[in-house]
């Protein structure tokens, strides 16, 4: 994915609708014409809270090493299939309904790769429904690498990419023990990272990034699909991970994003979970808001003092040195606490 900040508009937008909800909120109640005040009385039950099984790190860990074992996941490679064969089997093996959808994409390098983005339902028939999502795929360069002779090396892909799966592959398994009130679909996505490198040679290509997920935008794997909202899981693995309101997720789903992040407050997650918008970056749930209208917001790290994502980010060093189990409960808690509070 790429990084482009974007927060004093993320902020600016923020302060005008904060302003137009404080003139509505502050304006007298008006009397209704037999004499009584409206807007003032009527009162909504609260939902009873249910409680989510609990998220285990040490299983969503195992779930990561799985894939770094593997090797990068990079398109066209045996450790590419071998983790599309075992995603399939093991939510199968959970009791979802399987998808692997197929679609040709044509990356910057004028190269074209058959995409296969794993579709996992949960409680097909339920009309109300969130999806989740994360990338599989590993970058086929390490262009961020400081040592010349590792910018041309695979990435592994560990915290970018694995660690998203292995959080959904946890939720996956609680939900075949307890099915939440909402169908789940669980998406994860290929070619997020072929995204064109700065001098690369190629003419530039644009919409480089993410083409597992634009493919899934432009064909739905059922007709007519929509979910009321999705999250998107990337680089959710790290030490002393911080996660911000990112400004596309704010701009397209801000109600979402702050049912996840009040969430993460009352969990006890609030370190990781930071409560300000920062940044707005190139992901999946970009092309997924601007093509579907499903509003999608993204849990990503990011370091504000560095101005960049985590230290090993397209470099050799993303490796299972750099998960952090702690990250991974935050997250998986977090999500589940969210699906399974909806209705």
């Amino acid at each position: 994915m790429k990084n482009s900040i974007a927060s004093k508009i993320i902020i600016g937008l923020l302060a005008v609708s904060a302003g137009v909800w404080a003139v509505q909120s502050c304006s007298d109640p008006k009397p209704d014409p037999d004499g009584t005040t409206t807007g003032s009385t009527t009162s909504i039950p609260s939902k009873a809270h249910v409680t989510p099984p609990d998220f285990n790190a040490d299983s969503s860990y195992a779930y990561v090493k799985v894939q770094a074992d593997m090797g990068p996941r990079v398109p066209g490679s045996k450790a590419h299939a071998a983790c599309v064969k075992w995603m399939s089997e093991t939510l199968k093996k959970y009791g979802a309904e399987v998808v692997v959808q197929d679609g040709v994409v044509t990356t910057f390098d004028q190269k074209k790769w058959n995409a296969r983005n794993v579709i996992a339902s949960f409680n097909p028939e339920n009309k109300s429904r969130i999806f989740l999502a994360a990338h599989f795929d590993s970058r086929p360069f390490c262009d961020n690498d400081t040592v010349p002779s590792n910018k041309s090396k695979l990435c592994p892909g560990v915290n970018d990419g694995a660690s998203g799966v292995g959080v959904l592959m946890e939720i996956a398994r609680n939900i075949a023990a307890k099915n939440p009130k909402v169908g789940i679909d669980i998406i994860m996505f290929d070619l997020e990272d072929y995204g064109q490198p700065e001098n690369s040679g190629f003419p530039p290509m644009e919409n480089s990034w993410c083409l597992g997920s634009q493919y899934w935008s432009k064909n739905m794997h059922k007709p007519g699909y929509f979910a009321n909202y999705g999250i998107l899981l990337d680089m959710v693995g790290g030490k002393n991970a911080t996660f911000y309101k990112e400004g596309t997720s704010i701009f397209f789903a801000g109600n979402v994003v702050e049912k996840v992040w009040n969430t993460a407050a009352n969990l006890g997650y609030g370190n990781l979970f930071i409560q300000e918008p920062y940044g707005e970056f190139t992901d999946d749930h970009l092309y997924i808001n601007r093509l579907t209208n499903i509003p999608t917001i993204d849990i990503i790290n990011y370091d504000k003092e560095r101005s960049a994502f985590f230290s090993h980010h397209h470099k050799t060093g993303d490796t299972m040195d750099n998960i952090d189990k702690t990250t991974l409960k935050a997250v998986g808690q977090t999500v589940m606490e969210v699906i399974y509070n909806e209705e």
